[in-house]
């Protein structure tokens, strides 16, 4: 098991999702601002900021995943993917979701000699922590995406990744619960669109307990001409006072400009519906009506991250509460040491729409033996707040993606290399100035 601490002193497709495309090429631009929502949100009081100061690995978890990847009792389940988001379930069981997923059998020392590709798939585990099945459609033996794709009118595929979900009321004060999964639809397309031009946010209903896919509603489609400003919703998801606040990004990058944060909100039991939304259009100035939460997505407005225009979130960044706080934790995009995206950093707020302060440095997460010398990069941290043990040391569970930037067959000779691996970070108060 690796230590370290503390923190902060001195295929010819590039990867299979768009998470990998996000992570390593939207640079999101973060100015400080202001608005009401940094006392609205997190109520002010109990804000005291937060910070990582300590981080291991957690070997248990990428083990747990890895040894259910790895058995071959099955041959239409997980043996590699990325996305990685979980949720817990109310009878104590977690959803893990995962991107493009690859099934079939693992040979050897992690050698996939056939392997199947889907779009997306779910993971479920047990109360006691064991992964026991993968949920997908289509057939045993033909299996499919749990959430189908489909087409464009001139044949070009359109597929869906599952970003963060969230247990709601079926309707607001309805006793009965459902699972609501948020997605982005994406269409193929021409470079620089190598990993899917963004079509549309949209969110998918699962039954509680059996988690049988219902349907899935449209909750957003951007238009305009300018692509790269289109805006996807659900790289994160955080209740919190009787709304869900869920937050997004742009893809500028992909055209040499910047990508930018959005943040979006809906009541509890509401997430399904698009005209029940909101979207952040700026802060409120005093003695002024607006512009503050909006009802026309047109009108949503960055939360930026980061004080230069080359340092900020990446596109696929986390949002968590800790206590009062709000803090993101991303791959550092536009390090100082120039270097590429290997880092992650965190930022904190005492609201969802900011201001954010950071960064401050979490951690360089480790790869498998063999992935940097393969070409291998880490991606996508997310929180998983389900898991942690108040009193117990565990501290705020971090999952990273891992793919290799070059041909796919290195993937395919270990699997590792096509994995989530996990961290433990220690969270406490920002060092005073």
């Amino acid at each position: 098991m690796l230590r370290h601490w503390p923190v902060g002193s001195g295929r010819e497709q590039v990867g299979l999702g768009v998470l990998a495309a996000l992570g390593l090429l939207a640079v999101l631009l973060l100015v400080p601002g202001s608005g009401e929502e940094g006392a609205e949100g997190a109520g002010a009081r109990g804000c005291a900021g937060a910070r990582v100061t300590g981080w291991r690995t957690d070997p248990g978890m990428t083990d747990a995943l890895a040894r259910y990847g790895d058995d071959n009792t099955r041959p239409d389940d997980w043996t590699g993917g990325d996305g990685t988001r979980s949720v817990r379930l109310p009878d104590g069981r977690t959803l893990w979701l995962s991107a493009d997923t690859f099934l079939d059998e693992v040979h050897g020392r992690g050698r996939r000699p056939g392997p199947v590709w889907v779009r997306n798939s779910a993971l479920v585990m047990s109360s006691d922590g064991r992964f026991t099945r993968t949920l997908l459609g289509g057939t045993p033996t033909r299996p499919a995406a749990l959430f189908p794709g489909t087409a464009t009118p001139d044949g070009r595929e359109v597929w869906r990744w599952p970003v963060q979900a969230v247990v709601e009321p079926r309707r607001p004060g309805s006793a009965e619960r459902v699972l609501r999964v948020l997605l982005w639809q994406r269409e193929a397309g021409r470079a620089p669109w190598i990993y899917g031009v963004p079509r549309a946010t949209e969110v998918a209903t699962l039954s509680l307990p059996g988690l049988r896919l219902e349907g899935i509603a449209p909750l957003h489609r951007p238009g305009g001409t300018h692509v790269e400003r289109r805006v996807l919703y659900g790289t994160s998801a955080v209740t919190h006072g009787g709304w869900t606040y869920v937050f997004g990004a742009d893809e500028g990058s992909v055209g040499g400009k910047a990508s930018r944060a959005h943040v979006a909100r809906a009541p509890r039991g509401r997430l399904d519906e698009p005209g029940a939304w909101q979207y952040w259009g700026g802060a409120r100035h005093p003695g002024t009506e607006g512009p503050g939460w909006q009802d026309d997505p047109a009108r949503s407005r960055p939360i930026l991250v980061g004080r230069t225009v080359q340092r900020g979130a990446t596109g696929t960044y986390s949002v968590v509460r800790h206590g009062g706080t709000w803090l993101l934790l991303t791959m550092d995009a536009g390090a100082p040491e120039g270097k590429g995206i290997t880092d992650i950093v965190s930022y904190w707020s005492c609201g969802p729409t900011g201001p954010w302060h950071g960064p401050g440095r979490v951690a360089r997460p480790p790869l498998p033996e063999g992935a940097a010398q393969a070409g291998a990069v880490p991606y996508n941290p997310q929180a998983h707040p389900e898991f942690t043990r108040p009193g117990t040391g565990d501290g705020l569970l971090l999952s990273y993606d891992v793919n290799i930037l070059g041909p796919a067959g290195a993937i395919h000779r270990d699997v590792a290399f096509y994995r989530p691996r996990f961290l433990r970070l220690e969270i406490g108060p920002p060092p005073r100035r």
